[in-house]
């Protein structure tokens, strides 16, 4: 029998019944795939290409051999480039890409690379957003250079979601409304990771993605668990079937205490993506949304009286003000309102220092401006995360790297950052003063250990 191992993030991670209804994919491919094959699921939470090949990855080559395939299912985090520790730049992500597929063909086993999944996130005119910038086309790319087999789980789950809709899709992953889950009985917002309807359909066709992949074994998918007609349709989400919702602007208020907004505060600048929260009376069962008197959604209300509401559909770039109104039985509160502001794209940070091609010292600081809304300026070298810089309030931002530089000439980037969305890179050529590697000053220490900082016997190095 071939082992089939799955290693990757959370979104393929097998689940217990306490962690219901979160679910991933890995635990149920199986179901669909012939007896000649044991599936062992090695995805686990918050693993990156990176995190996997160092703590890990030794691991699973010990126990894969010829007939193996090993199932290699990433980027779904690495393209967050507001996280030191996630990040893995366009380059760095392809290397990694590369020495797994090395490493896993010395033991003789298959690798094979598989594009993120898609997230459920909608454009105003219904199209599936692609919240993972470049990365699937990197995998893509990846997997041609290395000859290693590829499985676009991407597009399978793109597909998927364009077929259902903003309407539908919702109900595949692990976002409820209060009550509808004893385990989440305020409820949850998660676009990203899958429950058992949605792991098990997503299982599903990523087999008949298999079966018709070249360079995998024919007979790995089981024809007769591969119908689609044994998978029910999700249902419409509740706040669309709600009857004239519209009305309710009309009726006269028969409720006295009004539901409130608690997030977003009024007149902040928020990200496509924004979720609302708020609290309501007692006795309130369900609270509606309209923008322009156009009916937006809608929620229940948890049993202790708050409520969470976001959107399948991104927000637009640009000015709102939400309207709400809660119900209670056959009655309606007055309406309360947020107004905030939505960013979609971001200008590069401006740099101040140093000018560009100027000398610095080997600890190099760096300074500038960033337009309203950035949260931070993240620092990068050759495309890989070497440092951040929170932005004050007055848009000014600065840091100062924490290891010195050789001396040299070098380009660094500077992004800006908000939520989920980045800046185009500004870039900065700078040249560093130092004594040169090849220098009689580093050659005549070469037979003791380098001095610290604080050494204070003679000949020493300079400190700047």
């Amino acid at each position: 029998m071939s082992k089939i191992c799955i290693i990757g993030n959370s979104v393929a991670a097998s689940r217990t019944e306490e962690e219901a209804p979160l679910a991933g994919w890995g635990q149920y491919l199986g179901e669909f795939l012939t007896e000649g094959y044991e599936v062992r699921n090695y995805a686990r939470d918050a693993m990156t290409l990176r995190g996997y090949f160092t703590g890990r990855f030794a691991t699973l080559l010990s126990v894969i051999g010829p007939g193996d395939l090993v199932f290699v299912a990433f980027g779904n985090v690495e393209q967050r480039i507001n996280q030191l520790n996630r990040y893995h730049g366009p380059r760095e992500y392809k290397e990694y890409m590369r020495l797994y597929v090395e490493a896993i063909r010395g033991e003789g086993a298959t690798p094979v690379l598989f594009t993120p999944a898609a997230r459920c996130t909608f454009d105003e005119a219904g199209n599936v957003v692609n919240t993972h910038d470049a990365y699937p086309d990197l995998t893509r790319e990846a997997a041609a250079e290395t000859g290693a087999v590829l499985v676009d789980m991407n597009a399978v789950t793109t597909k998927m979601l364009a077929q259902l809709g903003p309407r539908r899709a919702r109900r595949l992953f692990r976002w409820l409304d209060p009550g509808e889950h004893p385990n989440h009985p305020d409820g949850i917002i998660d676009a990203t990771h899958f429950n058992d309807m949605g792991a098990r359909e997503v299982a599903r066709r990523l087999a008949e993605c298999i079966a018709e992949t070249p360079g995998l074994p024919q007979d790995m998918a089981d024809p007769q668990q591969l119908d689609p007609g044994t998978v029910p349709v999700p249902a419409v989400l509740a706040e669309f079937t709600v009857s004239r919702p519209e009305l309710a602007l009309t009726i006269e208020p028969g409720v006295a205490d009004t539901p409130v907004f608690t997030s977003p505060a009024p007149g902040r600048i928020v990200g496509a993506a924004r979720k609302l929260t708020g609290k309501a009376p007692a006795g309130t069962d369900y609270v509606l949304f309209f923008e322009e008197g156009r009916y937006l959604g809608g929620t229940a209300v948890s049993a202790a009286g708050t409520w969470q509401w976001r959107r399948v559909v991104n927000w637009p770039g640009g000015p709102h003000k939400v309207e709400m109104i809660g119900l209670a039985g056959n009655q309606v509160s007055r309406t309360s309102s947020v107004d905030f502001q939505v960013l979609d794209r971001l200008d590069a940070p401006q740099i101040v220092g140093p000018r560009p091609n100027a000398w610095c010292g080997p600890r190099p600081r760096f300074s500038g401006t960033a337009a309203p809304g950035v949260e931070k300026v993240m620092v990068l070298e050759q495309g890989r995360l070497i440092a951040e810089a929170p932005v004050q309030e007055d848009g000014t931002w600065r840091v100062t790297h924490a290891h010195d530089w050789r001396p040299g000439t070098y380009t660094v980037e500077f992004v800006s950052v908000f939520s989920a969305i980045h800046s185009a890179p500004t870039p900065l050529t700078l040249r560093v003063h130092g004594i040169p590697e090849d220098s009689w000053l580093h050659s005549s220490l070469s037979s003791r250990e380098p001095c610290s900082g604080t050494c204070e016997h003679y000949p020493a190095m300079p400190v700047w």
